[in-house]
Protein backbone atom coordinates (compact mmCIF):
# COMPACT_ATOMS: atom_id res chain seq x y z
CA UNK A 1 0.00 0.00 0.00
CA UNK A 2 1.16 3.54 -0.71
CA UNK A 3 1.86 5.93 2.14
CA UNK A 4 -1.05 8.22 1.21
CA UNK A 5 -4.29 6.37 0.51
CA UNK A 6 -5.90 7.08 -2.86
CA UNK A 7 -9.55 8.14 -2.92
CA UNK A 8 -11.29 5.73 -5.31
CA UNK A 9 -14.08 8.22 -5.97
CA UNK A 10 -11.49 10.78 -7.08
CA UNK A 11 -9.87 8.20 -9.37
CA UNK A 12 -13.16 7.78 -11.27
CA UNK A 13 -14.11 11.46 -10.76
CA UNK A 14 -17.52 10.66 -9.27
CA UNK A 15 -19.36 11.63 -6.10
CA UNK A 16 -19.78 9.28 -3.12
CA UNK A 17 -23.48 8.96 -3.86
CA UNK A 18 -22.94 7.85 -7.49
CA UNK A 19 -25.16 5.04 -8.77
CA UNK A 20 -23.83 1.79 -10.23
CA UNK A 21 -24.58 3.05 -13.74
CA UNK A 22 -22.60 6.23 -13.06
CA UNK A 23 -19.70 4.11 -11.76
CA UNK A 24 -19.77 2.01 -14.93
CA UNK A 25 -19.81 5.02 -17.25
CA UNK A 26 -17.03 6.75 -15.34
CA UNK A 27 -14.93 3.59 -15.47
CA UNK A 28 -15.28 3.26 -19.24
CA UNK A 29 -14.27 6.88 -19.74
CA UNK A 30 -11.29 6.69 -17.37
CA UNK A 31 -10.12 3.31 -18.73
CA UNK A 32 -10.05 4.59 -22.29
CA UNK A 33 -8.20 7.72 -21.25
CA UNK A 34 -5.52 5.88 -19.27
CA UNK A 35 -5.07 2.72 -21.36
CA UNK A 36 -1.30 2.05 -21.85
CA UNK A 37 -1.79 1.28 -25.55
CA UNK A 38 -3.15 4.81 -26.14
CA UNK A 39 -0.03 6.68 -24.99
CA UNK A 40 3.57 6.99 -26.28
CA UNK A 41 6.01 4.31 -25.09
CA UNK A 42 7.84 6.62 -22.68
CA UNK A 43 4.54 7.28 -20.86
CA UNK A 44 3.37 3.68 -20.63
CA UNK A 45 4.73 2.92 -17.16
CA UNK A 46 2.84 5.86 -15.71
CA UNK A 47 -0.27 4.95 -17.74
CA UNK A 48 -0.14 1.35 -16.44
CA UNK A 49 -0.24 2.63 -12.86
CA UNK A 50 -3.20 4.91 -13.62
CA UNK A 51 -5.02 2.15 -15.50
CA UNK A 52 -4.53 -0.26 -12.60
CA UNK A 53 -5.94 2.31 -10.17
CA UNK A 54 -8.99 2.82 -12.40
CA UNK A 55 -9.59 -0.95 -12.59
CA UNK A 56 -9.23 -1.32 -8.81
CA UNK A 57 -11.64 1.58 -8.18
CA UNK A 58 -14.25 0.04 -10.48
CA UNK A 59 -13.90 -3.47 -8.97
CA UNK A 60 -14.58 -2.12 -5.48
CA UNK A 61 -17.14 0.64 -6.09
CA UNK A 62 -19.30 -1.34 -8.53
CA UNK A 63 -19.73 -4.21 -6.01
CA UNK A 64 -22.16 -3.13 -3.27
CA UNK A 65 -20.60 -5.25 -0.50
CA UNK A 66 -17.05 -4.15 -1.31
CA UNK A 67 -18.19 -0.54 -1.61
CA UNK A 68 -19.79 -0.70 1.83
CA UNK A 69 -16.53 -2.02 3.30
CA UNK A 70 -14.55 0.71 1.55
CA UNK A 71 -16.91 3.51 2.68
CA UNK A 72 -16.71 2.19 6.25
CA UNK A 73 -13.02 1.26 6.57
CA UNK A 74 -11.20 2.58 3.50
CA UNK A 75 -8.53 0.62 1.62
CA UNK A 76 -7.31 -0.91 4.89
CA UNK A 77 -10.08 -3.51 4.47
CA UNK A 78 -8.54 -4.76 1.20
CA UNK A 79 -5.39 -6.62 0.28
CA UNK A 80 -4.31 -4.66 -2.77
CA UNK A 81 -6.13 -6.76 -5.36
CA UNK A 82 -9.62 -5.41 -4.84
CA UNK A 83 -10.64 -8.22 -2.48
CA UNK A 84 -11.36 -8.05 1.28
CA UNK A 85 -8.02 -8.79 2.90
CA UNK A 86 -5.54 -8.22 5.70
CA UNK A 87 -4.46 -4.70 4.80
CA UNK A 88 -2.95 -2.42 7.43
CA UNK A 89 -6.09 -0.63 8.51
CA UNK A 90 -9.04 -1.12 10.87
CA UNK A 91 -9.29 -3.95 13.34
CA UNK A 92 -10.82 -7.03 11.70
CA UNK A 93 -13.20 -7.43 14.62
CA UNK A 94 -14.80 -4.17 13.46
CA UNK A 95 -15.15 -5.51 9.89
CA UNK A 96 -16.71 -8.75 11.11
CA UNK A 97 -19.06 -6.81 13.36
CA UNK A 98 -20.18 -4.79 10.33
CA UNK A 99 -20.84 -7.94 8.30
CA UNK A 100 -22.29 -10.27 10.97
CA UNK A 101 -24.10 -7.85 13.22
CA UNK A 102 -21.93 -7.63 16.31
CA UNK A 103 -20.25 -11.04 16.30
CA UNK A 104 -16.90 -9.31 16.54
CA UNK A 105 -13.95 -11.66 16.30
CA UNK A 106 -16.21 -14.63 17.08
CA UNK A 107 -14.38 -15.01 20.38
CA UNK A 108 -17.33 -17.03 21.70
CA UNK A 109 -16.47 -19.89 19.36
CA UNK A 110 -14.04 -22.42 20.82
CA UNK A 111 -10.55 -22.35 19.34
CA UNK A 112 -11.17 -19.29 17.16
CA UNK A 113 -9.62 -16.60 19.37
CA UNK A 114 -10.66 -13.74 17.09
CA UNK A 115 -9.08 -14.33 13.69
CA UNK A 116 -6.07 -16.15 15.11
CA UNK A 117 -7.72 -19.54 14.74
CA UNK A 118 -8.88 -19.04 11.16
CA UNK A 119 -7.05 -20.86 8.38
CA UNK A 120 -4.55 -18.92 6.35
CA UNK A 121 -1.40 -20.91 6.47
CA UNK A 122 2.19 -19.89 5.89
CA UNK A 123 3.42 -18.08 2.82
CA UNK A 124 3.27 -20.45 -0.17
CA UNK A 125 6.71 -21.60 -1.25
CA UNK A 126 7.66 -21.91 -4.88
CA UNK A 127 7.79 -25.55 -5.96
CA UNK A 128 11.25 -27.06 -6.28
CA UNK A 129 10.30 -28.66 -9.58
CA UNK A 130 8.14 -27.48 -12.46
CA UNK A 131 4.86 -29.44 -13.01
CA UNK A 132 4.96 -32.82 -14.71
CA UNK A 133 2.96 -33.34 -17.90
CA UNK A 134 0.68 -36.37 -17.54
CA UNK A 135 -0.96 -38.00 -20.56
CA UNK A 136 -2.42 -41.34 -21.63
CA UNK A 137 -0.86 -43.40 -24.44
CA UNK A 138 -2.87 -46.18 -26.11
CA UNK A 139 -0.86 -49.23 -27.14
CA UNK A 140 -1.85 -52.54 -28.73
CA UNK A 141 -1.26 -55.95 -27.15
CA UNK A 142 1.13 -56.76 -30.02
CA UNK A 143 3.22 -53.70 -29.15
CA UNK A 144 3.25 -54.64 -25.47
CA UNK A 145 4.37 -58.17 -26.42
CA UNK A 146 7.19 -57.15 -28.78
CA UNK A 147 8.10 -53.75 -27.31
CA UNK A 148 8.02 -50.47 -29.22
CA UNK A 149 10.08 -47.33 -29.78
CA UNK A 150 8.21 -44.17 -30.80
CA UNK A 151 9.78 -40.93 -31.99
CA UNK A 152 7.67 -37.78 -31.86
CA UNK A 153 8.10 -34.00 -31.87
CA UNK A 154 7.29 -31.98 -28.76
CA UNK A 155 6.79 -28.22 -28.48
CA UNK A 156 7.54 -26.95 -24.99
CA UNK A 157 8.57 -23.83 -23.09
CA UNK A 158 12.32 -23.48 -22.52
CA UNK A 159 14.33 -20.84 -20.63
CA UNK A 160 14.84 -17.82 -22.89
CA UNK A 161 18.35 -17.99 -24.34
CA UNK A 162 18.62 -14.19 -24.65
CA UNK A 163 17.80 -13.11 -21.09
CA UNK A 164 18.53 -16.51 -19.45
CA UNK A 165 15.11 -16.50 -17.80
CA UNK A 166 15.41 -13.00 -16.36
CA UNK A 167 12.57 -11.56 -18.43
CA UNK A 168 14.23 -8.17 -18.94
CA UNK A 169 17.04 -6.59 -20.89
CA UNK A 170 20.62 -7.12 -19.79
CA UNK A 171 21.02 -3.95 -17.69
CA UNK A 172 17.35 -3.44 -16.84
CA UNK A 173 16.11 -3.70 -13.27
CA UNK A 174 12.76 -5.17 -12.36
CA UNK A 175 10.36 -2.92 -10.44
CA UNK A 176 8.96 -3.90 -7.10
CA UNK A 177 5.29 -4.92 -7.27
CA UNK A 178 3.19 -2.44 -5.29
CA UNK A 179 0.26 -4.85 -5.02
CA UNK A 180 2.12 -7.37 -2.87
CA UNK A 181 4.95 -5.06 -1.73
CA UNK A 182 7.45 -7.35 -3.44
CA UNK A 183 6.40 -10.43 -1.46
CA UNK A 184 4.92 -12.31 -4.42
CA UNK A 185 1.81 -13.21 -2.44
CA UNK A 186 -1.19 -11.54 -0.87
CA UNK A 187 -3.55 -12.46 1.93
CA UNK A 188 -7.15 -12.65 0.85
CA UNK A 189 -10.39 -12.88 2.81
CA UNK A 190 -13.07 -15.07 1.27
CA UNK A 191 -16.50 -16.13 2.51
CA UNK A 192 -16.96 -19.74 3.61
CA UNK A 193 -20.55 -20.16 4.68
CA UNK A 194 -21.13 -17.48 7.29
CA UNK A 195 -17.45 -16.87 8.07
CA UNK A 196 -14.52 -15.00 6.58
CA UNK A 197 -11.49 -17.15 5.83
CA UNK A 198 -7.99 -15.80 5.29
CA UNK A 199 -5.97 -17.44 2.52
CA UNK A 200 -2.50 -16.74 1.19
CA UNK A 201 -2.43 -16.69 -2.62
CA UNK A 202 0.03 -15.75 -5.35
CA UNK A 203 -0.15 -12.12 -6.48
CA UNK A 204 -1.72 -11.89 -9.93
CA UNK A 205 -0.11 -8.55 -10.76
CA UNK A 206 3.44 -9.92 -10.75
CA UNK A 207 2.54 -13.62 -11.16
CA UNK A 208 4.02 -14.38 -7.76
CA UNK A 209 7.45 -12.97 -8.61
CA UNK A 210 7.31 -9.86 -6.41
CA UNK A 211 8.57 -7.69 -9.25
CA UNK A 212 8.15 -7.10 -12.96
CA UNK A 213 9.70 -5.21 -15.86
CA UNK A 214 8.13 -2.21 -17.54
CA UNK A 215 7.23 -2.75 -21.22
CA UNK A 216 10.32 -0.91 -22.50
CA UNK A 217 12.65 -3.01 -20.33
CA UNK A 218 11.21 -6.41 -21.21
CA UNK A 219 13.34 -8.94 -23.10
CA UNK A 220 12.75 -8.57 -26.83
CA UNK A 221 12.82 -12.32 -27.44
CA UNK A 222 10.50 -13.64 -24.73
CA UNK A 223 8.55 -10.36 -24.15
CA UNK A 224 9.12 -10.67 -20.41
CA UNK A 225 7.71 -14.21 -20.18
CA UNK A 226 11.18 -15.65 -19.37
CA UNK A 227 10.56 -18.64 -21.62
CA UNK A 228 10.16 -19.28 -25.34
CA UNK A 229 8.72 -22.17 -27.34
CA UNK A 230 11.08 -24.77 -28.76
CA UNK A 231 10.57 -27.95 -30.80
CA UNK A 232 12.38 -31.15 -29.83
CA UNK A 233 12.33 -34.73 -31.11
CA UNK A 234 11.69 -37.15 -28.23
CA UNK A 235 11.88 -40.94 -28.07
CA UNK A 236 9.44 -43.12 -26.13
CA UNK A 237 10.54 -46.71 -25.42
CA UNK A 238 7.94 -49.29 -24.34
CA UNK A 239 9.71 -52.47 -23.12
CA UNK A 240 8.37 -55.94 -23.98
CA UNK A 241 5.97 -57.11 -21.27
CA UNK A 242 4.78 -53.62 -20.29
CA UNK A 243 1.18 -53.56 -19.13
CA UNK A 244 -1.88 -51.37 -18.61
CA UNK A 245 -1.18 -48.61 -16.08
CA UNK A 246 2.61 -48.68 -16.43
CA UNK A 247 4.28 -45.27 -16.52
CA UNK A 248 6.94 -44.32 -19.05
CA UNK A 249 8.82 -41.24 -17.79
CA UNK A 250 10.81 -38.83 -19.96
CA UNK A 251 12.81 -37.03 -17.30
CA UNK A 252 13.20 -33.27 -17.54
CA UNK A 253 11.23 -32.94 -20.78
CA UNK A 254 8.24 -30.95 -19.46
CA UNK A 255 7.91 -27.16 -19.74
CA UNK A 256 10.81 -25.32 -18.12
CA UNK A 257 10.29 -22.72 -15.40
CA UNK A 258 13.08 -20.33 -14.31
CA UNK A 259 14.55 -21.18 -10.92
CA UNK A 260 13.04 -24.69 -10.84
CA UNK A 261 14.14 -28.17 -11.80
CA UNK A 262 12.65 -29.32 -15.07
CA UNK A 263 9.52 -31.45 -14.72
CA UNK A 264 8.94 -34.78 -16.49
CA UNK A 265 6.63 -35.99 -19.23
CA UNK A 266 4.79 -39.03 -17.87
CA UNK A 267 2.94 -41.41 -20.21
CA UNK A 268 0.33 -43.74 -18.67
CA UNK A 269 -0.09 -46.84 -20.85
CA UNK A 270 -3.62 -47.83 -21.87
CA UNK A 271 -3.96 -51.34 -23.34
CA UNK A 272 -6.27 -51.61 -26.35
CA UNK A 273 -8.75 -54.50 -26.47
CA UNK A 274 -7.55 -57.41 -28.61
CA UNK A 275 -9.90 -59.48 -30.84
CA UNK A 276 -8.19 -62.83 -30.09
CA UNK A 277 -6.22 -62.69 -26.85
CA UNK A 278 -7.05 -61.61 -23.32
CA UNK A 279 -4.40 -60.98 -20.69
CA UNK A 280 -4.04 -61.58 -16.94
CA UNK A 281 -0.63 -60.59 -15.60
CA UNK A 282 1.94 -62.37 -17.77
CA UNK A 283 -0.53 -65.04 -19.00
CA UNK A 284 -2.51 -64.99 -22.23
CA UNK A 285 -5.79 -66.72 -23.09
CA UNK A 286 -7.53 -67.44 -26.39
CA UNK A 287 -10.26 -69.67 -27.80
CA UNK A 288 -9.55 -72.20 -30.57
CA UNK A 289 -12.06 -73.83 -32.92
CA UNK A 290 -11.82 -77.61 -33.43
CA UNK A 291 -14.18 -79.67 -35.58
CA UNK A 292 -16.05 -82.58 -34.09
CA UNK A 293 -14.06 -84.98 -36.28
CA UNK A 294 -10.74 -83.46 -35.10
CA UNK A 295 -11.84 -83.61 -31.48
CA UNK A 296 -12.72 -87.30 -31.77
CA UNK A 297 -9.84 -88.37 -34.00
CA UNK A 298 -6.65 -86.37 -34.61
CA UNK A 299 -5.16 -83.26 -36.23
CA UNK A 300 -1.82 -81.48 -36.53
CA UNK A 301 -2.16 -77.83 -37.55
CA UNK A 302 -1.80 -74.14 -36.54
CA UNK A 303 -4.63 -73.30 -34.15
CA UNK A 304 -3.86 -69.60 -33.47
CA UNK A 305 -1.60 -66.82 -34.77
CA UNK A 306 0.49 -65.38 -31.94
CA UNK A 307 1.10 -61.68 -31.21
CA UNK A 308 4.47 -61.74 -32.96
CA UNK A 309 3.03 -63.37 -36.10
CA UNK A 310 4.13 -66.95 -35.33
CA UNK A 311 1.69 -69.81 -35.86
CA UNK A 312 1.08 -71.94 -32.77
CA UNK A 313 0.76 -75.58 -33.94
CA UNK A 314 -0.85 -78.40 -31.95
CA UNK A 315 -0.69 -82.14 -32.63
CA UNK A 316 -3.66 -84.06 -31.19
CA UNK A 317 -3.89 -86.53 -29.51
CA UNK A 318 -0.84 -86.61 -27.25
CA UNK A 319 -1.84 -90.13 -26.17
CA UNK A 320 -3.65 -92.58 -28.42
CA UNK A 321 -7.39 -92.60 -27.81
CA UNK A 322 -7.56 -89.14 -26.18
CA UNK A 323 -10.36 -86.87 -27.38
CA UNK A 324 -11.01 -83.13 -26.89
CA UNK A 325 -14.13 -81.97 -25.06
CA UNK A 326 -16.06 -78.67 -25.24
CA UNK A 327 -14.55 -76.08 -22.87
CA UNK A 328 -11.40 -78.12 -22.30
CA UNK A 329 -8.36 -75.91 -21.56
CA UNK A 330 -4.97 -76.58 -23.12
CA UNK A 331 -2.01 -74.94 -21.37
CA UNK A 332 1.04 -74.02 -23.46
CA UNK A 333 3.92 -73.13 -21.09
CA UNK A 334 6.17 -70.19 -21.97
CA UNK A 335 3.94 -68.76 -24.72
CA UNK A 336 2.46 -65.94 -22.66
CA UNK A 337 3.67 -62.34 -22.28
CA UNK A 338 7.34 -61.51 -21.65
CA UNK A 339 8.14 -60.72 -18.02
CA UNK A 340 10.05 -57.43 -17.73
CA UNK A 341 13.68 -57.52 -16.69
CA UNK A 342 13.89 -61.30 -17.17
CA UNK A 343 14.04 -63.96 -19.87
CA UNK A 344 10.88 -65.65 -18.58
CA UNK A 345 7.43 -65.60 -20.11
CA UNK A 346 3.95 -66.37 -18.89
CA UNK A 347 1.79 -69.22 -20.20
CA UNK A 348 -0.82 -69.46 -22.96
CA UNK A 349 -4.25 -70.94 -22.11
CA UNK A 350 -6.32 -72.23 -25.07
CA UNK A 351 -10.01 -73.01 -24.51
CA UNK A 352 -11.42 -75.61 -26.93
CA UNK A 353 -14.59 -74.74 -28.84
CA UNK A 354 -16.01 -77.82 -30.62
CA UNK A 355 -17.60 -76.93 -33.96
CA UNK A 356 -20.43 -79.35 -34.73
CA UNK A 357 -21.52 -79.93 -38.33
CA UNK A 358 -23.95 -77.36 -39.73
CA UNK A 359 -27.14 -77.97 -41.71
CA UNK A 360 -25.16 -78.48 -44.93
CA UNK A 361 -23.80 -81.79 -43.66
CA UNK A 362 -26.08 -84.58 -44.92
CA UNK A 363 -24.61 -88.04 -44.23
CA UNK A 364 -26.05 -91.08 -45.95
CA UNK A 365 -28.07 -93.65 -43.95
CA UNK A 366 -25.10 -96.02 -44.09
CA UNK A 367 -22.74 -93.33 -42.69
CA UNK A 368 -25.21 -92.57 -39.91
CA UNK A 369 -25.41 -96.24 -39.01
CA UNK A 370 -21.62 -96.50 -38.96
CA UNK A 371 -21.47 -93.51 -36.61
CA UNK A 372 -23.93 -95.15 -34.29
CA UNK A 373 -21.78 -98.22 -34.16
CA UNK A 374 -18.55 -96.27 -33.58
CA UNK A 375 -19.77 -93.72 -31.04
CA UNK A 376 -20.61 -94.51 -27.39
CA UNK A 377 -24.10 -95.87 -26.81
CA UNK A 378 -26.70 -93.65 -25.07
CA UNK A 379 -27.62 -94.04 -21.40
CA UNK A 380 -30.39 -96.51 -20.51
CA UNK A 381 -33.86 -95.21 -21.49
CA UNK A 382 -35.90 -93.21 -18.98
CA UNK A 383 -38.81 -95.29 -17.68
CA UNK A 384 -42.31 -93.71 -17.54
CA UNK A 385 -45.85 -95.15 -17.27
CA UNK A 386 -47.17 -92.92 -20.06
CA UNK A 387 -45.15 -91.82 -23.09
CA UNK A 388 -46.20 -88.95 -25.43
CA UNK A 389 -44.45 -88.32 -28.72
CA UNK A 390 -44.47 -84.53 -29.22
CA UNK A 391 -43.81 -82.02 -31.98
CA UNK A 392 -40.80 -79.73 -31.48
CA UNK A 393 -38.98 -76.74 -32.95
CA UNK A 394 -35.26 -77.50 -33.42
CA UNK A 395 -34.43 -73.77 -33.61
CA UNK A 396 -35.86 -72.54 -30.33
CA UNK A 397 -34.31 -69.44 -28.68
CA UNK A 398 -33.59 -68.97 -24.99
CA UNK A 399 -34.57 -65.31 -25.48
CA UNK A 400 -38.17 -66.57 -25.53
CA UNK A 401 -37.78 -68.39 -22.23
CA UNK A 402 -40.27 -66.98 -19.70
CA UNK A 403 -42.40 -65.19 -22.29
CA UNK A 404 -45.52 -67.22 -21.41
CA UNK A 405 -46.57 -65.15 -18.38
CA UNK A 406 -49.64 -66.61 -16.61
CA UNK A 407 -50.61 -63.13 -15.37
CA UNK A 408 -51.67 -62.31 -18.91
CA UNK A 409 -55.10 -63.84 -18.34
CA UNK A 410 -54.56 -67.53 -19.01
CA UNK A 411 -54.50 -68.55 -15.33
CA UNK A 412 -57.53 -69.42 -13.21
CA UNK A 413 -59.61 -66.33 -12.35
CA UNK A 414 -62.19 -66.16 -9.55
CA UNK A 415 -65.63 -64.69 -10.17
CA UNK A 416 -65.82 -60.94 -9.64
CA UNK A 417 -68.24 -61.27 -6.69
CA UNK A 418 -65.82 -63.69 -4.94
CA UNK A 419 -68.79 -65.83 -3.84
CA UNK A 420 -67.94 -69.35 -2.64
CA UNK A 421 -68.64 -72.15 -5.12
CA UNK A 422 -72.01 -73.93 -4.63
CA UNK A 423 -72.48 -77.66 -4.80
CA UNK A 424 -74.76 -78.89 -7.54
CA UNK A 425 -78.18 -80.27 -6.43
CA UNK A 426 -78.28 -84.04 -6.05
Amino acid sequence: MAEAEIDLYEVLEISRGASKEEVRKAYRKAALASHPDKVPEEQRTEAEIRFKSVQEAYDILYDEDKRHLYDTHGMGAFNGSGEPGMGAGPDLDDILAQMFGGMGGMGGMPGMGGMGGMPGGPRPNKPRKSPNEEQKYEVSLEELYKGKTVRFSSIKNVICSLCQGKGGKEKATAKKCSTCEGEGYIEKLTMMGQFLTKNTVACTTCSGEGNFFSPKDKCKKCKGKKTTEAKKILELYIPPGAKEGDKIVLEGEADQVPGQEHGDIVFHLVEEEHPTFSRAGADLAAEIDVTLAEALTDFSRVVVKHLDGRGIELSHPKKKGDILRPGQVIKVPGEGMPIKRSDSRGDLYLTVNIKFPDEKWTPSPAEVENLKQMLPKPDPPIQAETVDEVEYDPKGKMEDFGSKDPSGGTAWEDDEDDEPAQCAAQ
